[in-house]
């Protein structure tokens, strides 16, 4: 009977280590653009916060990742399937010092799933 237990233990186990969610590297993607109204913000950066319906804030470091932003603006990001919650931080040269534009929007993403995310920044 002991066995039969520690059989049990072990599988549940597997099952639970292999179930991954929330993280980069799986088999689902979020991309888009990063925009500040209808420009193309070149160059940002998206911060990515794992396990995040709501806005963490604005210090980065509680981020778990981030990815760059090409010059036409876009972005890709593989992943498991879960929550995130994504920011943008990036400059746009045509707003008065500080030229800097953030924002954020929260993410759901099922198993091998591609979703289309425009990031909005502003002021």
């Amino acid at each position: 009977m002991k066995r039969y237990i520690l059989y049990i233990l072990i599988l549940a186990g597997i099952v639970f280590y292999s179930c991954k969610k929330n993280n980069i590297g799986g088999n689902a993607e979020i991309k888009g653009v990063v925009k500040h109204h209808a420009k193309i913000i070149a160059n940002a950066t998206v911060y990515i916060k794992f396990n995040a319906k709501e806005f963490p804030g604005t210090d980065l470091s509680v981020y778990d990742a981030s990815v760059s932003v090409d010059a036409n603006g876009n972005y890709s990001i593989k992943c498991y399937k879960g929550d995130y919650y994504l920011y943008g931080v990036g400059n746009d040269e045509d707003v008065p010092s500080p030229s800097i534009v953030k924002g954020g929007v929260p993410v759901n993403i099922r198993n091998k799933e591609v979703v289309e995310i425009e990031l909005p920044v502003t002021e």
